[in-house]
């Protein structure tokens, strides 16, 4: 009897660990493309080392950056992978890479090269180590969340799916701690302009062990999680919704049984075979208004400029003349996992439109409190920071987490995969767009403002940005709480016959 009851209930440990190991891939993400802020400056004297080319700092910025083009491509064919060969299986090949990329960044010489020896040949071999991550993460970024809301029940899918958010964030700060563990006491390379695009390294000695070790050390602790990622995927179920797709219904019913009780997996296998009557189906099946909504809610997050104030923050706290950035930007990451906590816990209760809508508010009285610190001189410092912080803020209760949400959950069974590719393959597109912009806009000079003028038109931009979001939201986007996977097909498929019909 007792064993009947706990069937019919389902079980929620089994559940939340398998979101569990989902959401390590998240935590990768995170990991991934924050090492390289602890990394660069040793990498960078170790190149500067080279006899046989100049390393530059375009160069230089190629090679911090070189992980977005693979996350770029990790994202385009994740849709065919995860279509063709299964979530389950797609995100092991993403560990995997990942795991190849923290040992190939370790010690790119591996059999083609002397070790400690830089040259040309040694800096594209270490690129494409970066760029096979890269594709681990773009893989990761959108099969994570896919995996988490197709598991899911729909009452608790905006909250599962927005712990991938908090991983990545957390990841980063992970890095951070593990590469202040690593660097210890060794001094960090010092590494001054000695001519237009030229560098050289101050007392190279004082800095040998950091230059010769400490950026590899750093780039193959990524190797422990990423490991662990692969092995751990092997414990866990292929999602149900795949599994009917690809003709495995009792399969499919077992992982539904475990997860939601015998009673209530009936019924939902029965929706998903109401929607499902093909393996796949074309991108626009659903018209185009389904895939412009994924695609604007992956470019919104974008460009309204958080990922341009993460990367830079250390410089923006500099300028404003707050004595250590570090301690703002160490701040700051407190109060992103604070905010990013406070969306998991009221997704399912307030939704993800009035949190989008709201954030998008927040962000714009963040980005307009900063412009106008700039342009007026009475305003104190104090009054840009507390604004950039209502910035973050509010991004991270908004659309750093819902719109993963959304694009995980808002595409109809027989085209997400495909669907959710072209979106987040968007999303790094503009991630690398708004990042490489954003120093030529904030440091532009115009008249006796000087390069006041470039922080109040940056700002000023994001903060229209953040309006023009939120009037998206309000009129484009459907709200999903509540709603089974198999709803939005419905919808959709309402939509697209409303369409015609006109």
């Amino acid at each position: 009897m007792v064993a009947t009851k706990n069937q019919d209930k389902g079980s929620l440990g089994y559940l939340l660990s398998i979101v569990l190991v989902a959401v390590i891939g998240g935590l990768l993400f995170g990991y991934d493309t924050a090492v390289i802020s602890g990394a660069e400056k040793g990498l960078q004297a170790f190149f500067l080392g080279a006899k046989d080319f100049v390393y530059t700092d375009f160069l230089h910025g190629i090679t911090s950056s070189s992980a977005l083009i693979g996350c770029v491509l990790g994202a385009a064919v994740s849709g065919v992978l995860a279509s063709r060969y299964g979530r389950k299986r797609s995100l092991i090949l993403a560990g995997v890479l990942f795991f190849l990329s923290a040992l190939g960044s370790y010690c790119p010489e591996f059999l083609f090269f002397s070790k400690g020896e830089p040259s040309f040949s040694l800096l594209v071999a270490f690129n494409l180590y970066r760029v096979l991550g890269g594709i681990g993460v773009g893989l990761a970024s959108a099969i994570c969340p896919m995996y988490i809301a197709e598991v899911a029940p729909s009452n608790m899918r905006g909250k599962l799916v927005s712990w991938n958010q908090f991983a990545i964030i957390f990841g980063q700060l992970v890095v951070y701690f593990v590469n202040f563990l690593i660097l210890g006491d060794h001094i960090v390379p010092v590494v001054e302009k000695v001519a237009s695009g030229l560098y050289a390294v101050v007392n190279p000695a004082e800095a040998a062990w950091s230059i010769e070790e400490g950026w590899r050390l750093m780039f193959v602790s990524e190797a422990v999680p990423a490991a662990l990622f692969t092995l751990l995927l092997f414990l866990v179920p292929e999602t149900p919704r795949y599994l009917a797709m690809t003709g495995k219904e009792s399969e499919a019913l077992g992982v539904l049984t475990r997860i939601n009780g015998s009673t209530k997996a009936q019924t939902i296998l029965a929706e998903i075979k109401a929607t499902v009557t093909t393996k796949t189906e074309r991108l626009f099946t659903y018209g185009w208004l389904v895939i412009f909504v994924g695609v604007m809610l992956s470019v919104f997050q974008q460009i309204v400029g958080i990922n341009a104030v993460l990367y830079f923050a250390p410089r923006i706290f500099e300028s404003l003349g707050m004595g250590n950035p570090m301690v703002q930007t160490v701040l700051m990451g407190i109060v992103n996992i604070s905010f990013t906590l406070l969306a998991i816990f009221s997704v399912e209760k307030i939704g993800r439109k009035p949190l989008l809508i709201w954030g998008s508010i927040g962000m714009a009285i963040g980005a307009a409190g900063v412009a106008a610190t700039s342009v007026s001189s009475a305003l104190p410092p104090i009054v840009a920071v507390v604004s950039i912080m209502v910035y973050s803020a509010s991004f991270m209760f908004s659309w750093g987490p819902i719109c993963w949400v959304l694009i995980s959950e808002i595409f109809p069974n027989t085209i997400r995969g495909a669907a959710v590719a072209v979106a987040v393959a968007f999303q790094w597109i503009f991630n690398f767009i708004v990042s490489s912009t954003f120093l030529p806009m904030y440091n532009m000079s115009l008249g006796e403002m000087g390069s006041n003028f470039g922080h109040a038109f940056t700002y000023g931009l994001y903060g229209v940005m953040c309006i023009v979001a939120a009037l998206f939201v309000w009129k484009l986007v459907p709200e999903t709480k509540g709603k089974t996977l198999e709803d939005m097909t419905k919808l959709w498929g309402k939509k697209k016959s409303k369409g015609e019909e006109k």
